[in-house]
């Protein structure tokens, strides 16, 4: 069992809870994610690991309600128990390499955080600002009253810049509009990660591509089983099958074929959709990634 020793309240449907669990507080890093189930018969959430405390043992996850598994684990409090918290899961971050330490000092970064993208985005600012890196993040949300972790943010950026598309805090528009706008002011930026919804990452790469910004992309929103044995996660990127919980969650933005993940993902949410798509796709549907051995 994995005790919950903090839970807090966001924004609305959105809480963050503090695991105690030894073993994947060790080992994890930005970028990778975890899988919980709430009890025995919970399903199986993949959640990005938003934060980590190698002393205190504990990792941090941000939950929004999306569904009943979403719900339930939403209704636990302080001092009850996950029945399983596994992972660190999928790759880490590859500006988070210390190998590549010296080459990322020299680039000038920016992070644009969609909606809920802020709690994966965070650990990868804490962890470059930690080892003498500060990148500017832009962070986007529908409203003000949607925006969380601002000034845990703003401690570990080199500049925050908050935008929403009613115009309610900050700049009136969406991450791509203040990326824009930054650029016209003189800003550059050598590497762009993008990450929240769908939608916002195919029209950031869309943008970044224009602009000459090589672009990492999170493709956490399309996972389900997040072992690589669900095929859900299954995606096109430079014309290669890839899955996103075991080659990603990061990907070369550019490369993405944004249009299809999305129309896949609406069709595998129906079992008439999930047989069309194994139709279609043949081999490649389940097992393909390699990992799992549903290709042999």
């Amino acid at each position: 069992m994995y005790p919950i020793v903090r839970k807090e309240t966001l924004a609305d449907n959105i809480i963050l809870m503090d695991i105690k669990a030894p073993r994947v507080a060790n080992e994890c890093l930005p970028g990778q994610f975890i899988i919980a189930k709430t009890d025995e018969v919970g399903e199986r959430i993949p959640l990005t690991i938003c934060d980590y405390d190698r002393e205190k043992e504990t990792v941090t996850i941000v939950v929004q309600t999306i569904g009943a598994g979403t719900e339930r684990m939403m209704a636990l409090n302080e001092g009850d128990a996950l029945e399983d918290f596994v992972g660190p899961l999928g790759c880490p971050s590859e500006l988070c390499e210390e190998e590549n330490l010296e080459e990322t000092r020299k680039k000038k970064i920016v992070f644009i955080a969609g909606g809920l993208g802020t709690a994966p985005v965070y650990p990868q600012v804490k962890w470059l600002h930690e080892h003498g890196i500060d990148a500017d993040v832009i962070m986007g949300s529908r409203t003000k009253d949607l925006l969380f972790y601002m000034d845990e943010m703003k401690a570990v950026a080199g500049n925050v810049y908050v935008c929403t598309d009613d115009g309610t805090y900050g700049f009136h528009g969406n991450g791509c509009q203040q990326l824009q706008a930054l650029i016209d002011e003189g800003k550059h930026y050598d590497v762009c990660v993008a990450i929240g919804p769908m939608i916002m990452m195919k029209f950031v790469t869309i943008l970044t591509k224009k602009l000459e910004i090589p672009t990492v992309v999170s493709m956490n929103p399309i996972m389900v089983d997040g072992t690589g044995m669900c095929g859900a996660c299954r995606l096109m990127v430079g014309g290669e099958v890839k899955f996103a919980c075991v080659d990603g969650p990061e990907f070369d933005g550019h490369l993405v074929d944004f249009d299809q993940a999305m129309k896949r993902q609406q069709q595998y949410k129906t079992e008439e959709g999930r047989a069309k798509l194994a139709y279609e796709e043949g081999a490649t549907h389940h097992g393909g990634c390699g990992h799992c051995g549903g290709d042999k």
